[in-house]
C-alpha cells in the first residue's frame, strides 16, 4: 500500500548514517521496479518515532530519508477544525462518468486550427519533459482518441503526467477569470457569470493537483519545469485572452481533449493489469480526494478517483468549447444561468457534449 503521509522528524548525524544504511538497498531495488524519471525524488519511507524503536517502512515516499513529511500537512490551529472547499463539487453520477470517452472537434475555421496545432506542440513538449517514450506513445495518426501503445507507462511516470498536466491546467481558468473581472469593474458592466465558472474551474484543475502531490513530492527537475512552464503558459494565456478569447477557450477545450484522453488510457491500463500498485485493493487514495468528490464507501479505488477527474476534464472541454461559440461580450453563461420553461432548451450538461454546444442550441 502506498502511503500518503509521514510525520515530520529531525535526525542527529549518527542517526542520519543509520537511516542511509537501511535504506539503500529498499530505495534502489524500488527506483530500478518503478522507473521513476529525474522529476520525481524517490526515497524509502521510514517512520521513525524513538530512537530505541525498530525502523517500519512502506513501499515508497517522496522526500529525503534525513526528514520525512506530509508535503502539505493540515496546520493545527487553536479553534478551527478544517477549511472547506471554496466551491463544492457538484458530483457526478455513475453513468455520466461511464459515458465519458475521447472525442475530438474537428477545426472548422483557421482560428480553430491554430488553437489545435498549438495543442500538438504543447503535447509534444510534454512527452519529451515528462520522459515518454516512442515505444509508450499512441498511435499519432489518432492522438486524441487512440488509446493502445505497445508498452504502458508505469505508476511513476503516470504520477510526473499528471502533476506536470494539472500544474498547467489550472492557469487558463484564472488568467481569464481574472481578465473577465477586471473587465467587468472597468466597463461597469455584469460579466453574466462567466467569471465564476472560469474561476471553479481553474480550482477544480488545482484539486486535482492537490490530490497527486499527496501521492508523490516532485524533485527540484520537476519544479523547475513547472516553474518555467507557467511563467511561459501564465503570459501566453494573458495576451491571447486580450487578443481573442474564442481562440483561447478553443485552444482550452482542445487541452481538455488531451486530459480525457490521458486519463482514459490510465483507466485502461488499471484494467488491462499494467498499473499492479494502483490495481491493489489495499491501496488507498487520499483522503483529500474522498472529501472533496464525497465518493462513497467502496468506491475509493485509484480508477474510481480517475473516474472523477476524468469526467472533470470532460466537462472543461464541453464548457470551453461551448464558450468559444459565444459572444464574449453580451452572450450568459449557458451552464449557470436559468432556462426558460420549454422543455426542449434545459441547461445543457457539458459531460456529455464532447464537442461543445453550438450557439443556436444554448442561446437561440
Amino acid at each position: 500500500m502506498i502511503s500518503t503521509t509521514a510525520n515530520k522528524v529531525t535526525c542527529s548525524t549518527r542517526q542520519v548514517a543509520q537511516l542511509k544504511a537501511v535504506i539503500a538497498p529498499l530505495y534502489f531495488s524500488q527506483a530500478r521496479l518503478l522507473a521513476y524519471p529525474a522529476g520525481i525524488r524517490l526515497a524509502s519511507a521510514i517512520h521513525y518515532q524513538h530512537q530505541k524503536q525498530p525502523f517500519r517502512s512502506r513501499q515508497f515516499s517522496t522526500t529525503t530519508s534525513a526528514q520525512l513529511h506530509d508535503f502539505f500537512p493540515v496546520k493545527e490551529t487553536a479553534y478551527i477544525r478544517r477549511t472547506p472547499p471554496a466551491w463544492q463539487h457538484h458530483g457526478f453520477t455513475e453513468e455520466e462518468m461511464l459515458a465519458v470517452v475521447p472525442e475530438h472537434r474537428e477545426p472548422k475555421t483557421m482560428s480553430d486550427w491554430l488553437a489545435w496545432k498549438l495543442v500538438r506542440i504543447c503535447r509534444w513538449g510534454m512527452d519529451l519533459a515528462t520522459g515518454i517514450k516512442p515505444e509508450q506513445q499512441v498511435d499519432k495518426t489518432k492522438p486524441t482518441t487512440a488509446l493502445a501503445a505497445d508498452k504502458p507507462l508505469t505508476e511513476a511516470q503516470w504520477l510526473v503526467r499528471f502533476i506536470f498536466l494539472e500544474s498547467i491546467a489550472g492557469v487558463p481558468g484564472s488568467v481569464a477569470g481574472m481578465l473577465r473581472h477586471l473587465g467587468s469593474l472597468r466597463r461597469l458592466k455584469r460579466d453574466n457569470g462567466w467569471i465564476e465558472t472560469l474561476w471553479e474551474e481553474s480550482y477544480n484543475e488545482r484539486m486535482h493537483l492537490l490530490t497527486f502531490m499527496k501521492m508523490c513530492e516532485p524533485g527540484w527537475f520537476m519544479k523547475t519545469m513547472i516553474i518555467g512552464a507557467q511563467g511561459v503558459f501564465f503570459n501566453a494565456i494573458f495576451l491571447s485572452y486580450l487578443i481573442s478569447p474564442k481562440i483561447t477557450h478553443r485552444f482550452v477545450g482542445y487541452l481538455e481533449e488531451e486530459a480525457v484522453h490521458t486519463y482514459t488510457r490510465c483507466i485502461r491500463e488499471i484494467e488491462d493489469g499494467d498499473l499492479p500498485k494502483w490495481s491493489d485493493p489495499k491501496f488507498e487514495i487520499p483522503e483529500l480526494a474522498v472529501t472533496y468528490w464525497k465518493m462513497p464507501e467502496g468506491k475509493r479505488t485509484m480508477k474510481d478517483l480517475i473516474l472523477y477527474i476524468r469526467a472533470d476534464e470532460a466537462c472543461h472541454r464541453g464548457v470551453n468549447h461551448t464558450l468559444s461559440n459565444l459572444d464574449p461580450k453580451e452572450d450568459p453563461n449557458p451552464f449557470v444561468s436559468e432556462y426558460k420553461s420549454d422543455p426542449d432548451h434545459q441547461r445543457p450538461n457539458p459531460v456529455l457534449k464532447p464537442t461543445g454546444f453550438e450557439r443556436h442550441e444554448v442561446i437561440g
